[in-house]
């Protein structure tokens, strides 16, 4: 049986059973979860957390070596940057037209007496563009800080590319580890089912149909967007953009990594798993796929800004506040620039959120009302933006191999 295949069907019994416990049966499932489920789990986070550092270290530096020229380089950053906003902005704009279309906050009766929320302050953007720079890279190492770890992995493939006559042994070295990570990558890649299976049963068992049911419109309406987003804009981005590519077999290709994601709900965690993929399921090349996906784990948000858009609206309608024109604008560039200005910061989706609503006078205290549901819908919008990374990869990869065609006439 294949790979693809073991952790759908993982996922869907981790599902049912997760439900069928918390429904009939929660004490059990208490001891299970602190005896099966979670352990299972977290050993698969631990395992594939465990490859993340170093594989996005060799990744980057093998990245910027593979491509060579800087013009190479700066034509894929300049594309990837573009892509990442402009495919952000799209989906808050779909979030935003179903809630309009749908009023989520005007169906039922919500306590917002008792809503209470603290939201962590943001730091400046400034702030973020500074702290790229890692003043201890073996520090950065250590806290798994992305951004730092990419700008400093860009600097050694920098100076190795540049030095390429001098450093051959180098480059030899760090081909040979990043093969050893994937080779582990691998390894991981067989415990893949049964740490879905245990983190799909945990996080469903622990939330149950309570938090659905009261929020069940929400709930709808988060997740149709995120289909819609990743069927049409995605799809759309691997037909028209990616060489008339087939986008069912994109996403059968792909499969395995979005399963992991959707049980893991980190970007970061999946990435070993979601190059593997691309590398093999996809055809993307390394040095392509080093670049491209490593940065849209960090910046890439498109599930979470659909999340941002859904739920300023919700909040809006259960405080009775009509929301201007211009301020709908606010919210699509606010939601944007917060993606990329909020990049590597922890409980990103959350800061993001207050930052929407505070550009718009809404009362931050309304995100209580949607914590509850929030685990489940992490789940689902992180498999959407790691396929946009992806889709990203192959729309880099065409426009490369379109590039070199046309040079060769």
């Amino acid at each position: 049986m294949k790979i693809t295949t073991k952790i759908i069907i993982a996922l869907l019994v981790g599902a049912v059973v997760g439900i069928i416990l918390n429904v009939t049966a929660p004490n059990v499932f208490e001891v299970l979860d602190t005896w099966l489920f979670y352990p299972l789990g977290q050993i698969f986070l631990n395992l594939i957390k465990m490859l993340v550092v170093p594989i996005v270290l060799f990744s980057i530096i093998l990245g910027f070596t593979g491509l060579g020229d800087p013009k190479k380089l700066g034509r894929i950053g300049v594309r990837t940057i573009s892509y990442f906003l402009v495919t952000t902005a799209i989906a808050i704009v779909i979030a935003i037209s179903l809630s309009l279309i749908f009023k989520p906050g005007e169906v039922g009766t919500f306590d917002t007496a008792n809503a209470e929320f603290k939201a962590e302050e943001a730091p400046p953007v400034n702030d973020t563009l500074l702290n790229m720079i890692p003043a201890n890279p073996f520090a950065a190492m250590t806290s798994g800080d992305m951004l730092q770890i990419i700008v400093f992995a860009a600097f050694i493939g920098f100076a190795l590319t540049m030095l390429r006559e001098k450093t051959q042994g180098v480059i030899k070295l760090i081909e040979q580890g990043n093969e050893i990570m994937m080779y582990l990558v691998g390894v991981v890649m067989k415990f893949a089912p049964y740490g879905t299976f245990g983190l799909i049963a945990s996080a469903i068992g622990s939330q149950g149909f309570s938090a659905i049911k009261a929020m069940g419109l929400y709930f709808i309406l988060v997740v149709a967007a995120l289909m819609i987003h990743l069927f049409i804009v995605y799809g759309g981005t691997v037909y028209f953009l990616g060489g008339r590519k087939n986008p069912l077999k994109f996403f059968k290709g792909f499969t395995p990594a979005m399963g992991v994601a959707f049980s893991t709900s980190s970007s970061n965690a999946v990435l070993p798993i979601s190059m593997e993929v691309a590398q093999e399921n996809l055809k993307v090349p390394k040095h392509i796929s080093s670049f491209v996906q490593p940065l849209g784990a960090t910046i890439n948000m498109d599930g979470t800004a659909i999340m941002q858009g859904v739920a300023t609206i919700f909040i809006a309608q259960v405080y009775g506040i009509d929301l201007s024109i211009g301020q709908l604008v606010t919210v699509v560039l606010t939601a944007v620039l917060a993606s990329i200005g909020t990049a590597g910061v922890p409980g990103v989706g959350l800061i993001m959120l207050a930052m929407v609503l505070q550009s718009v006078g809404l009362p931050v205290e309304g995100i209580a009302l949607i914590l509850g549901i929030d685990r489940l819908l992490d789940m689902a919008r992180t498999a959407v933006n790691i396929t946009g990374d992806a889709a990203c990869a192959v729309y880099n990869t065409a426009a490369e191999e379109r590039r070199e065609k046309k040079l060769a006439k």
